[in-house]
């Protein structure tokens, strides 16, 4: 249910989000954020007005998450990533800013991958990005089909070290 059992590093967190442009983000979506290692500081970084959704299938992290975190811009839903078009306008959104993940791509049912990947690319708007930390470099298989670009990195200071992608949406107008 968790990808790792030792949260992820400051270093790691920093690392993944770097790129994302904070002043122009009025959504940010995290998939999987199980105690909410990303979740704080992704909301320590966001601007007033912003909101930020967390997806996750347990129940009693989102219970917990709902609990623990005190703040009007989270929004905690049990549910599927794969939904995360219809979560997203179920709550006044047409599109994310940017989607961070943590899901173990690789380890998911035959087909769930697919389906989170998909939906995440029609989900980031124009210029958003998909950030996503894995164990496995296996997860660009998923997500390559729907995005224009793809940067990479690695983060030895995590245990166990992780791979890193940020995917952008480019579409061409």
């Amino acid at each position: 249910m968790v990808g790792s059992i030792i949260p992820s590093s400051k270093i790691l967190i920093e690392k993944m989000l770097k790129p994302v442009d904070w002043q122009n983000t009025k959504l940010f979506v995290e998939y999987g954020p199980g105690v909410g290692t990303f979740t704080r500081p992704i909301l320590e970084k966001m601007a007033p007005d912003a909101k930020l959704i967390a997806i996750d299938t347990n129940q009693d992290f989102i219970d917990y998450l709902a609990d623990d975190i005190d703040d009007d811009r989270f929004i905690a839903v049990h549910g599927s990533a794969a939904d995360v078009e219809a979560i997203i306008r179920d709550h006044g959104f047409d599109h994310a800013d940017y989607i961070l993940s943590g899901l173990p791509f690789s380890t998911l049912p035959p087909g769930v991958g697919d389906a989170i990947a998909a939906a995440t690319g029609r989900a980031i708007r124009d210029g958003g990005a998909f950030l996503v930390y894995q164990f496995s470099p296996k997860v660009r298989d998923f997500i390559a089909p729907h995005f224009e670009k793809i940067d990479r990195g690695f983060e030895w200071i995590n245990v166990p070290p992780a791979t890193l992608f940020w995917a952008y949406r480019q579409r061409q107008h």
